[in-house]
């Protein structure tokens, strides 16, 4: 177990580090739980998610066009399997309100707005190295050419 996974998980927990690494050893060790995270990293840790992610935590609600305004790049079908996925997983609502036109917004629910907390880290991080990434990728395609 890495000191920074037991860091993070006494950051999102506020619990000790000798509980967070019980609570992690223990989780590793049962494979029906190690089945659902590494499912649910599958689902959530995508690029897709996470810009849906940012573009709901500052605001009550969205309707579904003023998500795609602002996750840049995303088509139709995949903003809509990527919000079907993330309320099918608990991290957000729906709601469709009975009017004509329909009229729909999505909202995160608590676990999507502690996993939009998550994932800031991920941001902090990228500003953080990005300049050793680029460094590091230059160096790269230098030694190796495009990949």
């Amino acid at each position: 177990m890495t000191s920074s996974a037991v860091r993070f998980g006494q950051a999102m927990t506020g619990l000790p580090a000798a509980e967070v690494e019980a609570r992690i050893e223990a989780a590793m060790e049962d494979p029906a739980l190690a089945a659902l995270v590494r499912e649910t990293i599958g689902h959530v840790a995508d690029k897709w998610t996470l810009l849906i992610l940012e573009a709901l935590e500052d605001v009550p609600s969205l309707r579904f066009s003023e998500i795609g305004r602002r996750v840049e790049g995303i088509s139709q079908k995949m903003l809509t399997k990527t919000l079907r996925q993330m309320e099918c997983d608990g991290l957000l609502t729906r709601t469709v309100h009975p009017v004509i036109p329909p009229h729909v917004d999505y909202s995160l629910t608590d676990m999507g707005l502690e996993l939009g907390a998550a994932f800031c880290g991920v941001w902090l991080w990228a500003a953080t190295y990005h300049d050793r990434i680029r460094q590091a990728r230059a160096a790269f395609q230098a030694r190796e050419g495009d990949v």
